[in-house]
């Protein structure tokens, strides 16, 4: 069974295949401006790209060629998401905040009601662009194909229960930076978030949260990934603020652990380095799950895999040019 990783870099997207006897490395679409890219292991040669000024991008070859969808999608793409029920369905987040979804496999496009008339968008801000707000996540609820979370940076996670019709303003006590996002078949009404205000994870759908820190000695959280295999087990990505997790010249970011996430013991933290670049020169990782116990984290010194949950690490051997080292990588796919 072969594995693509799409990978979005600043400025091109890193199709990487693993092959029989060596992994390879093609660029594509060289120039672009990339915030998000989303796939699916049910459709593996069908990917989605999400740039600043070029839309959606489709891709239905496993990469070689890309042609762009949803013409009228023209604001910035910052989330994309293949629902887990339907690799037909398929949802996009923009800047400024909206919510548009597909159910024809990116043929057509629909936009849904706007999330600026909830009642707490007044106080939403991204701060590099405090004149607007973004959409920086999508997760779909794995035993609801109904339900959607929305990670809105910075401000706010949206949630629907009816595929997209009406929205749900946050819940309190939920966190108003949301990152990355992540649910797990195995965990019903669990809900990860990584935050720049820290972790934290609910268990009843995002009516109410918990926020375990103890060992998470950076709390700026970024990337995050549960492995297929266990899902009490969480590994994040993490610094101190957000110049030393994405500034390349002021960059210092490490990963955590973590494997009792869903158990009776309180829930620590560990540095999960093992493998993995120096955290001095490092931007945060971006982290994907894959089958059973395997995670990728990408960043600008590299591709890395690991095969037992994010204990260890090993540097996917492909190219990597000087031009990559200086870029902060924004999004990662792995079918």
């Amino acid at each position: 069974m072969t594995t693509t990783a799409y990978a979005a870099l600043d400025d091109r997207l890193l199709v990487v295949h693993d092959g029989a006897d060596e992994w390879t490395a093609s660029e594509r679409l060289v120039g672009r401006d990339f915030e998000s890219v989303a796939a699916s292991a049910e459709r593996p040669e069908r990917a989605f790209a999400g740039t600043v000024e070029s839309g959606i991008q489709r891709t239905t070859d496993g990469g070689d060629t890309w042609e762009r969808v949803a013409p009228d999608i023209d604001d910035r793409v910052t989330a994309l998401l293949v629902s887990p029920h339907d690799p037909d369905t398929v949802w996009a987040g923009t800047e400024p905040s909206a919510v548009y979804r597909s159910t024809d496999g990116g043929d057509s496009w629909a936009s849904l009601p706007p999330l600026s008339d909830l009642p707490s968008e007044s106080q939403w801000a991204f701060p590099p662009r405090p004149h607007t707000h973004h959409v920086r996540w999508l997760e779909s609820d794995p035993t609801d194909s109904q339900r959607l979370y929305v990670a809105i940076e910075a401000g706010a996670l949206v949630r629907t229960d009816d595929g997209g019709e009406t929205w749900q303003d946050r819940p309190d006590g939920a966190r108003r930076d949301n990152h990355t996002l992540a649910t797990h078949p195995d965990a019903e009404g669990r809900v990860y978030t990584a935050a720049g205000d820290g972790y934290a994870q609910s268990e009843d759908g995002g009516d109410t949260w918990d926020y375990p820190q103890d060992g998470l000695g950076h709390r700026y959280v970024w990337g995050l990934a549960v492995p297929r295999s266990d899902p009490d087990t969480v590994v994040v990505s993490a610094a101190n603020g957000p110049r030393s997790a994405h500034s390349v010249s002021t960059a210092e970011a490490y990963v955590y652990r973590t494997t009792n996430v869903g158990r009776d013991e309180a829930t620590e933290w560990d540095l999960a380095m093992d493998g993995l670049p120096e955290a001095r020169g490092t931007v945060r990782s971006v982290l994907a799950a894959a089958g059973g116990p395997t995670l990728f984290a990408l960043n600008n010194r590299g591709l890395y895999r690991s095969t037992d949950a994010g204990a260890s690490w090993g540097r996917i051997d492909i190219e990597w040019s000087d031009d990559y080292e200086s870029q902060t990588p924004r999004s990662l796919a792995v079918v």
